[in-house]
């Protein structure tokens, strides 16, 4: 061997050391499930669906458990024809992972190299971050006028080491959003070597006429990837499913590194049945198209600032900057009445509060509570 002057620091150490940067990633922060002294929390703090599951859905996954011992197709192919099916799709362009935040660390490790760099939002998911400080690249931030996704400040922000820009339409925390013209304005203005990653986590609860989740818009470009989720409307946040429907070359790509049996029977019999349970689709949109609009009008009139118009299934609330009435203490009154929300500091956020809509009876506690938080 040479000698050890000639190895690398990492080589000389005493002990293992992870590469440069590793360290200094944030470890993801989820939403809090317990409040000190309190048995049974409201936990508005994830944005799951308050409905539960889908009936057929707990049924699938039921019958799976005389399958445990058997390793899940590799391809997803039940699913994967379901979901073409469904959204007039081209299996082969499907992609699948743990949750669509493996979607997105995939994306990230196919196409990064030091030095590189990823956009996002200054208030994007966390999870795009992480992934590409794992890949020794950098991260972009585009300022957010307004708690909204601006494309002119994503293409300040753009440069030749960008590889991949990811953007979440609604928005998570600030569940804002975009017209989809936006969208087809940014993409015209990007070089053709990036990748456009369009987050459709909450895309179901966005109605609005001038929204679009973009996946026809994808079936033509050779750079758009469209990501959804099992988590949300489909209520299987347990079983971490989530898929991307991306332009060939770049599914090939990815299913190079992707990792064999990254999805569990028990998900992709669930996710067969809860993408056919119509009924319960419909019924978690409706609850959220009637109590969304309800909590942002009782919360705006006590004087509190909600970000919006919201299009997800939860709220942006910020509040006042003042000893007393900050969202730290609106945290700890709310914990304290069992009623679980979600801080968003790692999202530079220090006054806001993100809470998901409840069931009738959450949402007026969460009000109740709140106006008395505010009457002090």
């Amino acid at each position: 061997m040479s000698d050890t002057q000639d190895l690398p620091d990492r080589a000389r150490a005493s002990k293992p050391v992870p590469k440069p940067g590793v360290m200094d990633i944030h470890a993801y922060v989820p939403g809090k499930a317990t409040a000190e002294g309190v048995a049974n929390p409201i936990k508005l703090s994830a944005n799951e669906n308050i409905l539960g599951v889908s009936p057929r859905a707990r049924e699938a996954y039921a019958a799976a458990a005389d399958l445990l011992h058997m390793y899940p197709d590799s391809r997803t192919t039940i699913l994967r024809d379901a979901i073409a099916s469904t959204f007039r799709l081209e299996p082969e362009r499907l992609i699948f992972g743990c949750g669509s935040d493996e979607v997105f660390q995939l994306l990230n490790q196919a196409y990064l190299e030091p030095g590189d760099n990823i956009v996002q939002g200054e208030f994007g998911f966390a999870a795009y971050a992480i992934g590409a400080h794992a890949c020794q690249a950098r991260i972009r931030l585009a300022k957010e006028p307004g708690y909204r996704i601006d494309v002119d400040e994503i293409l300040k922000v753009v440069d030749d080491r960008t590889r991949l820009i990811f953007l979440a339409n609604p928005g998570n925390p600030t569940g804002s959003w975009i017209p989809f013209s936006e969208i087809e304005r940014l993409h015209a203005a990007l070089p053709p070597s990036v990748i456009l990653v369009l987050d459709g986590a909450y895309g179901e609860f966005a109605l609005d006429g001038r929204f679009s989740d973009g996946l026809d818009f994808a079936r033509s470009t050779e750079n758009v990837v469209v990501t959804h989720t099992f988590s949300k409307l489909y209520g299987l946040a347990a079983l971490r499913l989530g898929w991307g429907y991306a332009p060939l070359a770049i599914a090939e790509a990815v299913d190079r590194i992707r990792l064999p049996f990254n999805t569990s029977i028990p998900g992709q019999l669930a996710g067969v049945a809860a993408l056919a349970d119509k009924d319960f689709q419909d019924r978690s949109i409706a609850h959220v198209e009637q109590w969304r609009p309800w909590l942002t009008q009782q919360l705006g009139g006590i004087g509190l600032d909600i970000v919006g118009p919201s299009a997800t299934n939860f709220l942006l609330v910020g509040f006042p900057h003042r000893p007393g009435k900050t969202a730290a203490d609106a945290d700890a009154f709310l914990s304290a009445r069992g009623l679980l929300t979600r801080r968003v500091l790692n999202y530079g956020l220090p006054d806001h509060l993100r809470i998901t809509i409840g069931l009738e009876e959450h949402n007026r506690a969460v009000s109740d509570a709140l106006a008395d938080f505010m009457r002090g």
